[in-house]
């Protein structure tokens, strides 16, 4: 009897022990697992249940459910996919979950990433420990993630055949102005990482496509004047079309924010162009033989002198233009032209007028003469003449033509949008651009432009023009066939020997 009292006693000592320790190890005992709480984590993701989400992390911030929100928001997901692995121990109540993602941005479509979610052992509970970069990696450290409007895209000016502007082609300051023109208004968005003392990053980009826009350039042409300009400074090459006044190059290595659109020189005796138009339609014939002396006073002025204090006897009035004879139109000039006519004949050949080339542009200025001094100078392109190697290239043009014409660098229609209503194109006297003809032709047979290298078939003028800050301005106009141009060097020298070997780099170089 006293053994079945002990047994029982001793099955209760046991069965209040038993339940002390099934108590102790309940109390001890963690809920759930790190591969449970990452799957619950990953569904909430997925599901846009981000207030689910924090239920599942230790001490979320108190931005947590916005933060999520706001990257949703910003970015325009679309939707998320994520792709956990398994969940790897990392110590005692510690564990790691490699996953990847794809985030669908509706500007760029499915842009994936790797994370790795963290979780521990909190409060008896496997909770994640949930930092910024368990959203995106490049979110650690500060870091941020934004969507941005890129800049308008500047279009891409082509040749007239379409192709891409010849390298170091020197029309970039032209090209420039023109491109905001023809810009795309919106340059596309572009998805960056910012974070403090890095620099940022673009992941992804969808740029607006540039749109193109064809100029007057001939790529061949705008290749040559650009080559003849190779190793020589404060010069520009401007070569139009006659039969259109298209720009066929431009080619600018003016220095000092010069330009050969835009800045007024003296264009000293390729001027006589205009000079000689003047007289021969006052009547003179180029046949006439007048006297070229080395020395020319105007009676009761100032006196002129030839280069060099040439004088060449008694000459015919185109062989007085290809020898370049001060003397003879001065005398000519002061003798047989009201006052007036000659900047009535400039006027004719574009002086006075802007040019709206689609970059803008001037032609070139000449003030009434006050008295004959000032005309004499005038006639010889020295005095209030002034003009731009645009403006000289449109002479050359209008020589080979009969007809002057504005110059555009874009096609007429856009000339026209950009810049304004171009001026009306002039018709000239037959009989003096045809008796021009000739006389150009003479100053490359036998005159200042012979024996230059120069390709057959080529007409111009030489000039070279005085100036009181420097060096002369070395000039030559000219054309061939259906292309006319003008070479101008700023204090180069003489035009024969600064403006006539770029000439003949250029014509060859076609």
């Amino acid at each position: 009897m006293r053994r079945r009292r002990l047994i029982v006693l001793v099955v209760a000592v046991l069965a209040i022990l038993g339940a002390y320790g099934f108590a102790v190890a309940a109390a001890g005992r963690v809920r759930g697992s790190a591969g449970q709480t990452a799957d619950s984590y990953f569904r909430a993701w997925r599901e846009g249940d981000v207030r689910g989400m924090a239920r599942l992390v230790y001490q979320p911030p108190p931005d947590f459910v916005s933060r999520h929100l706001a990257l949703t928001e910003d970015l325009d997901v679309e939707k998320i996919e994520l792709r956990p692995g398994a969940a790897k121990a990392m110590g005692e109540g510690a564990a790691e979950v490699p996953f990847t993602g794809v985030r669908t941005l509706r500007a760029f479509g499915a842009w994936p990433f790797t994370g790795t979610l963290r979780l521990a052992v909190r409060d008896k509970a496997w909770k994640v420990l949930w930092s910024p970069e368990t959203l995106h990696p490049l979110l650690a450290a500060g870091g941020k993630l934004e969507i941005v409007d890129l800049p308008e895209v500047k279009a891409e000016m082509l040749t007239s055949e379409g192709d891409p502007i010849p390298h170091d082609s020197y029309a970039g300051a032209y090209l420039d102005r023109l491109a905001p023109e023809f810009a795309t208004t919106g340059g596309g968005r572009a998805l960056v990482a910012t974070a403090p003392g890095k620099p940022e990053q673009r992941l992804l980009t969808k740029a607006t496509k540039p749109k193109t826009q064809r100029t007057t350039l001939s790529r061949p042409v705008q290749a040559a004047a650009a080559r003849a300009l190779d190793g020589v400074e404060d010069a520009a090459v401007v070569a139009l079309r006659p039969s259109s006044g298209e720009v066929l190059a431009v080619a600018d290595r003016l220095a000092d924010g010069q330009s050969a659109f835009d800045s007024l020189y003296p264009p000293g005796s390729t001027f006589k162009t205009i000079t000689a138009a003047a007289l021969l339609g006052g009547g003179l014939d180029p046949a006439a033989e007048l006297p070229c002396p080395g020395d020319y006073q105007i009676p009761f002025h100032r006196s002129f002198q030839n280069a060099g204090l040439q004088d060449h006897g008694t000459v015919t009035f185109a062989d007085a233009f290809a020898l370049s004879c001060n003397t003879t139109f001065v005398e000519q000039a002061t003798t047989r032209l009201e006052p007036g006519e000659l900047r009535t004949a400039a006027g004719e050949w574009g002086f006075g007028r802007a040019l709206p080339t689609g970059v803008g542009g001037t032609c070139g200025t000449m003030e009434e003469p006050e008295d004959e001094d000032v005309l004499g100078a005038d006639a010889i392109g020295q005095g209030t003449v002034q003009a731009t190697p645009l403006c000289m290239a449109a002479v050359a043009a209008a020589v080979q033509s009969g007809t002057w014409r504005p110059p555009r660098l874009l096609p007429e229609k856009q000339a026209r949008r950009v810049d304004g209503p171009q001026p009306e194109a002039v018709e000239l006297d037959q009989g003096v651009v045809e008796a021009l003809r000739g006389m150009m032709a003479a100053v490359v047979d036998h005159g200042t432009a012979s024996q230059a290298g120069l390709p057959a078939g080529v007409a111009g003028k030489t000039g070279t023009a005085e100036t009181p800050d420097g060096a002369d301005h070395g000039w030559f106009i000219g054309y061939r066939d259906d292309l006319a141009f003008c070479v101008f060097v700023r204090h180069g020298g003489a035009g024969r020997t600064a403006a006539l070997p770029i000439a003949a780099r250029f014509l060859n170089g076609l």
